[in-house]
């Protein structure tokens, strides 16, 4: 199971982009990023397959 709170974090560390940028990229509002980030909310599933797609592309290691 990823942990896309974590994921999310380490994306935009690695990607050097912040919370607004990865929004963008989404097509998302800041505070969904924000609130992924800081695990209050999660994603919904959709949005799961795209993030996991982004992670996979930056050759981020997701999943078990």
């Amino acid at each position: 199971m990823i942990d896309f709170a974590k994921k999310i974090k380490e994306y935009r560390e690695i990607n050097l982009i912040t919370q607004t940028e990865l929004a963008k990229i989404l097509g998302v509002g800041t505070v969904s990023i924000s609130r992924w980030e800081s695990g209050k909310h999660k994603p919904t599933m959709a949005m799961k397959r795209k993030l996991k797609d982004l992670f996979v592309k930056s050759g981020m290691k997701v999943g078990e």
